[in-house]
């Protein structure tokens, strides 16, 4: 192919010398440049400069091929398009703008000599085609004139108009691919991918890389990637070509014109797969790529590869430092910086930037100063982006005075602060919270008719509404108006700063005019503000809107309400949720969820009364409550210990088909039969639980177990426990010191006891489970046990509860054992441990038992003493002790006496009354008695 390259010798180039060679960065060494090729890149794209002097341009081999059809399409990039252009030497070719937006001279100047040596050359190759193809044309050709380069490249007929059935067989590779080139640049497809079937037919295929990468760039363009990798495949089996970086540089370049990451990834690595060396723009190219969305992993696997493979591609390393700060990866940000020094790269001014912005980022403006010098000394003049950089990151830290001094240092240099640099300024004192200088550089951004952005707006109005400027709030968000912002985005800006300053209360008097009108007509709006008014209390305001808004729809007012409800029972704003309640329009069909809600609130307020009302008036409208609404009802007269009226909503549930008890409620239930004793219910609800079928998590087991104890038999108990423990749930405290009651109550003591060191491991032991241990030994008369297991109750740290001294007491005193009897009864009174009623009731039977009838009274005395009473169990007592020693008619009195203190004798009292009648002789009496006792029905 013919070529053309530019020689250019850095050896008596005395500006580069002085300027290049003392590239050097303080903080980190960056090697210096050597034999610099009379380039540099900036923004990722090599700029030619003319620093070094042009020894010669050489021009040889000028055949049938044109430079601006080939030599210009080069890895997939178009200079017409200012893209990248990589040519067979990997030598960089592009066209870059400088600071001020215009293109190097100096290098234009070279491309018209580069242009004019272009239109030379192809007229030399039309006169050159014509007398070398003239013969072939009339020996055998359809062609019957000569194959101009203006019927190819332009003229009256276009290759569009061509039929394929005109051309020849005869005509060369070099001509095909031409045609080839001119269908793939007309965008049509299909014409292109005609002709190379074409071609493939007549064998115009073989050893042609152009052709294959013309058609692959169509192919890039459809994205029809398999039938690509097919072709790559065709290209080595068929045509015999030799795979380069320029083949799959052109579909890794549509990969990125697309954004496609996976799929250029995909390309990267089967061009590694083939052995083919990537190239600068390789690299280039996919580094691009992975920048636009941050593809961390992606990145740093091309980039690897770049570095093992000792290629030199300056973007790829502006990319992966740009990546690693955006994803706050400061650390191997530096790292390839780093890297910058180690793989001896001659930075540019884009590497330059990026270091600057990671340093600024990360708030380390002594070595961003450093970079900033460094970057001086390399022979760059900061340019506008650098300053504005440097004043970004200073305000990060609020340092305002070292971004004064730049913007100082940027005036003095000649460069003029652009819009960036006003919103960094606004956004660096906003964030020190000086609102005089944002607000002069806000004027000084309006000014110069720059305009603000959203930051800028939001930094302004938190401060306004900070500052009590009312007045410039209202002028910020008509700014924010003007520049075209949504008005449901102002409103969520201005409501957070004014949330953030705890002055919500003067969003009155900032929202005004289309503002305000706004929120009055649409819905969402309407619903943040208010929303917002009520979680600050501010309900009046809330009503007012509400009031005044110009939308009417029904069933979203209502959920409105029900929200603004809920709000405030979860900020626990009772007293807010009555008041919007109260104040809501009524309408002649309740809202089911508004009024389980308030229903739930009164609960909390123990406003019974209330909730039943609004209970009431659900009942008494047509509408048929759900599960969650009877689970309301249900707690709050748990709650209020209306245990009969939450018994009779159950009821009324069960008379609803279509209503099934989710998880919560059952628990409900079972706790309410539980402690109205209505075992027979707890049991029936337990089978019917059982047979749905339902898998049971951790609690439910507990709630069971802890609410059936008494209503199952202790097989299924047992099974139900030994089921939890299988599927590796945890039973509560509780539910141990239960299984210990279930199994002592039914004498498997040494399930008990496997029970209670199961517990004691599980570190869930209390003083009930000892209290419990310790009855069961107790009542068993196992005595002994009964005295260890207190001892081990002192030993693991627990006080000898009055449950336990109770327990030694019943049990010591029925055994006869009256010398421990009154040992305890010693303990108790060295440990000052008070004594109940119950202890006081063990003390008379024991005495009465005895015939003690003096310590009986001893015993008394001391209860009136200590202003507790006899109940009824200590009446049906000391009326069995008086008639054990005789003493009848105190016993027939102590009836009496429970009658004025207001305690209604049982069938016990009856039974030992007349027991005491029979032992003393008192026939006739008894018989009155027995005669009283059916009368009474007892």
């Amino acid at each position: 192919m013919a070529s053309l390259k530019l020689s250019v010798s850095p050896e008596h180039n005395s500006f580069h010398e002085s300027k290049k060679l003392t590239s050097a960065v303080i903080p980190f060494k960056f090697a210096s440049s050597v034999l610099f090729s009379g380039y540099f890149s900036t923004n990722g794209a090599l700029i030619v400069k003319p620093f070094c002097e042009l020894k010669h341009i050489r021009v040889s081999k000028l055949r049938d091929e044109f430079l601006d059809t080939s030599d210009s399409i080069l890895d997939g990039y178009s200079i017409d398009n200012l893209e990248k252009c990589v040519d067979a030497d990997d030598n960089l070719i592009v066209q870059e703008q400088n600071s001020n937006g215009e293109f190097d001279r100096a290098r234009i100047d070279i491309w018209k000599t580069f242009r004019g040596v272009n239109k030379a050359r192809r007229s030399a190759n039309r006169n050159l085609d014509i007398r070398r193809n003239g013969n072939k044309y009339k020996k055998g050709e359809k062609f019957t004139a000569p194959f101009e380069r203006n019927r190819v490249l332009g003229g009256d007929q276009t290759l569009v108009d061509i039929d394929l059935d005109d051309v020849g067989p005869d005509l060369s590779s070099e001509r095909c691919n031409l045609i080839l080139e001119q269908l793939e640049r007309s965008n049509d497809s299909s014409k292109a991918l005609k002709f190379f079937e074409w071609m493939k037919a007549n064998g115009k295929l073989k050893k042609n890389v152009t052709a294959y990468n013309s058609i692959l760039r169509v192919l890039g363009r459809k994205t029809d990637w398999n039938g690509a990798e097919i072709m790559i495949k065709e290209m080595i089996s068929e045509s015999s070509c030799e795979l380069n970086y320029q083949v799959f540089n052109t579909l890794i370049y549509a990969c990125n014109k697309s954004g496609l990451v996976d799929m250029g990834t995909r390309w990267f690595k089967i061009m590694l797969d083939y052995n083919v060396r990537p190239n600068v723009a390789t690299f280039g190219m996919l580094m691009s790529l992975y920048q636009k969305g941050c593809h961390v992993e992606e990145a740093e696997y091309a980039f690897s590869r770049m570095r093992n493979l000792k290629i030199i591609c300056q973007s790829a390393y502006s990319s992966m430092i740009t990546i690693y700060t955006r994803t706050r990866l400061y650390d191997k940000a530096e790292d390839v910086i780093l890297f910058l020094k180690e793989d001896e790269v001659v930075l540019n001014k884009e590497n330059w930037l990026v270091v600057l912005n990671c340093y600024c980022q990360q708030g380390k403006l002594d070595d961003a100063e450093l970079a900033l010098r460094a970057m001086k000394e390399a022979g760059f003049s900061p340019c506008i982006v650098a300053y504005n950089t440097m004043i970004t990151g200073y305000g990060r830290v609020s340092s305002m005075d070292q971004s004064e001094r730049l913007l100082d240092n940027l005036k003095e240099t000649g460069l003029v602060p652009d819009e960036t640099t006003y919103r960094s300024l606004i956004e660096g004192w906003g964030r020190t919270g000086n609102y005089e200088k944002a607000k002069f550089y806000y004027t000084e951004l309006e000014k110069f008719g720059f305009k603000p952005n959203s930051s800028n707006l939001y930094t302004l109005i938190r401060l306004q509404a900070k500052h009590e400027d009312e007045v410039g709030a209202i002028r910020t968000i008509n700014d924010m108006l003007t520049i075209g912002c949504q008005k449901s985005s102002i409103l969520g800006i201005v409501l957070q700063a004014y949330e953030k300053a705890d002055r919500l209360i003067k969003m009155s008097a900032v929202l005004e005019g289309p503002m305000y009108d706004h929120v009055l007509k649409n819905q969402t709006s309407c619903t943040i503000l208010v929303t917002a008014y009520v979680k600050s209390s501010l309900i009046d305001n809330a009503m007012e809107v509400l009031r005044k808004k110009k939308w009417k729809d029904r069933v979203f007012e209502d959920n409105l309400y029900h929200l603004l409800i809920c709000s405030c029972k979860d900020l626990g704003h009772l007293e807010n949720a009555v008041k919007i309640f109260t104040c809501m329009p009524k309408s002649g069909k309740p809202n089911m969820n508004i009024f389980c809600t308030m229903i739930d609130v009164y609960s909390k307020m123990a406003l019974f009364s209330e909730a039943e009302k609004l209970y009431t008036e659900l009942k008494a409208s047509d509408i048929k409550l759900d599960m969650i609404a009877f689970s309301v009802v249900i707690r709050m007269y748990v709650k209020s210990g209306s245990l009969k009226e939450a018994c009779a909503v159950l009821e009324t549930m069960d008379e609803e088909k279509n209503i099934v008890p989710d998880v919560y409620l059952l628990r409900d239930i079972l706790r309410i039969y539980q402690r109205c004793g209505m075992e027979d219910k707890l049991a029936d609800l337990y089978y019917k639980v059982l047979r749905n079928g339902e898998i049971w998590d951790e609690e439910m087991y507990n709630c069971v177990i802890n609410c059936c104890a008494r209503a199952l038999p202790v097989d299924e108990l047992s099974r139900l426990f030994d089921e939890m423990l299988q599927r590796g749930f945890l039973p509560s405290t509780i539910t141990f010191n239960v299984m210990l009651h279930v199994y002592g109550k039914s004498r498997l003591f040494e399930k008990a006891k496997g029970v209670f060191w199961m517990a004691k491991k599980r570190g869930l032991i209390d003083v009930i489970s000892y209290n419990t241990l310790i009855a069961l030994y107790g009542k068993n008369k196992y005595l002994k046990n009964m005295s260890a297991a207190v001892t081990k109750m002192q030993f693991d740290g627990f006080s000898v509860s009055l449950e336990a001294y109770n327990c030694m007491l019943d049990a010591y005193g029925k055994q006869g054992e009256m010398d421990k009897f009154k040992s305890v009864l010693q303990r108790m009174k060295l440990s000052n441990c008070s004594s109940d009623r119950y202890t006081y009731n063990i003390l008379i039977n024991i005495y009465g038992e005895k015939g003690w009838i003096e310590e009986v009274a001893n015993v008394l005395v001391e209860l009136k003493e200590y202003g507790i009473g006899p109940d009824l169990c200590s009446y049906n007592t000391l009326i069995k002790a008086y008639g054990i020693a005789g003493m009848v008619e105190d016993a027939v009195a102590l009836v009496k006496e429970m009658r004025e203190n207001g305690i209604e004798p049982d069938r016990l009292t009856y039974t030992n009354l007349i027991t005491a009648l029979r032992k003393n002789d008192m026939f006739l009496e008894a018989v009155k008695w027995s005669l009283w006792m059916k009368q009474m029905g007892l």
